[in-house]
């Protein structure tokens, strides 16, 4: 069941209102940083990306050893899992998560995205950070705009032909769909090299094309070409689920802000449109930290093992100020952020 906390001095759109004046998020942001919550965490990171290329290295060693053989798949789904441990560290770095040098968290993002992944970390990180600004407001959040899937009803009603018949059924389509995700990322990043300035494009463009020539490699000098492909098929179908099981919960029918109504600050900006996850270290590392979506959003800086500290600094802070804190369990947020799009869905189908 999903709790929020509490849903008093509501509004029609249910949001709380505001005080008279002030900031709601200095006296946190205070707080916050007396405990030194906001300080780095070289240690702990430094730790898990060793750890994380040890497991790569042993992977990719496995899938040589085990060779043409069909037993080699079963290496993809653990695969799989590891390229969405990478996916994390590359979105901690893009926040300055891990460090504040500027040009060291780039090459730890350009590793981690582009070269082990073949994902832009550019296009990333200008579209994710588009998100953090305004996150669920459909004229400036990248990632409600109208595409495949759709969140609102005005959005629905604009769809003809094929992209009629997925809003119908978004619901019911969501997760296969995440099953195209992990080649779909990809395949933006190479489409948004026509953006970047002519340097970050020549480093970038290079890393993709080393990426998916080592990945290339990898599996034909290991496998058959059958095997190979039926390999990648099963990587990248796990991984991009794997990710759309970590992005799903965090904003998907959470309050979307009206673009001509009232402006929120920073901390209801962010608290009403996220959704954590409850859960212990098992859910932390399947889900990056993104379970902590409320606090993540609130601090995007904050390095990832601080955020579950800082998590009752928000919750009472949210408490006294009567603004709702939403939390549910990961089966629940899936629920809720599936009904959500078969709502949106739903004026169509009874056409």
């Amino acid at each position: 069941m999903s709790q929020t906390i509490p849903d008093f001095a509501v509004h029609p759109r249910g949001t709380p209102g505001a005080p008279p004046g002030g900031s709601e998020f200095t006296p946190l942001l205070r707080k916050v940083k007396s405990q030194g919550l906001l300080g780095r965490r070289y240690g702990w990171y430094a730790r898990c990306i060793a750890l994380n290329v040890l497991v790569l290295a042993g992977l990719i060693t496995g899938i040589v050893l085990a060779g043409d053989s069909w037993w080699t798949l079963l290496l993809a789904p653990p695969l799989a899992v590891l390229c969405a441990r990478t996916a994390f560290i590359g979105h901690d770095a893009g926040h300055a998560q891990i460090t504040g040098d500027k040009a060291a968290g780039r090459l730890i993002g350009l590793v981690h995205s582009n070269l082990l992944l073949g994902m832009s970390y550019s296009w990333w990180n200008q579209k994710h950070n588009r998100h953090h600004a305004n996150p669920n407001h459909i004229d400036k959040d990248p990632d409600v705009v109208a595409d495949v899937l759709v969140f609102t009803s005005e959005q629905a009603k604009d769809r003809t032909g094929l992209w009629r018949w997925l809003t119908r059924n978004q619901a019911w389509l969501f997760f296969p769909l995440t099953l195209l995700e992990g080649v779909a990322l990809k395949i933006y990043g190479f489409q948004d090299l026509r953006r970047q300035a002519p340097g970050e494009r020549s480093v970038e463009a290079v890393l993709l094309v080393g990426h998916v020539a080592g990945y290339t490699t990898l599996l034909l000098t290991s496998m058959s070409p059958g095997k190979a492909l039926a390999f990648a098929a099963l990587h990248q179908a796990l991984f991009g689920l794997h990710l759309g099981l970590a992005f799903a919960p965090n904003h998907k029918g959470m309050e979307m802000p009206d673009p001509n109504g009232e402006t929120w600050g920073h901390l209801r900006r962010q608290v009403l449109t996220s959704r954590n996850i409850r859960g212990g270290a098992v859910t932390d590392w399947f889900l990056g930290g993104l379970n902590y979506q409320i606090e993540h959003h609130l601090f995007p800086s904050m390095p990832r093992p601080h955020l579950r500290l800082v998590q009752p600094l928000v919750r009472a802070h949210c408490r006294e100020l009567g603004i709702p804190y939403t939390e549910t369990g990961l089966v629940d947020s899936y629920r809720q952020a599936l009904r959500h799009m078969h709502e949106v869905g739903e004026p169509l189908r009874a056409e």
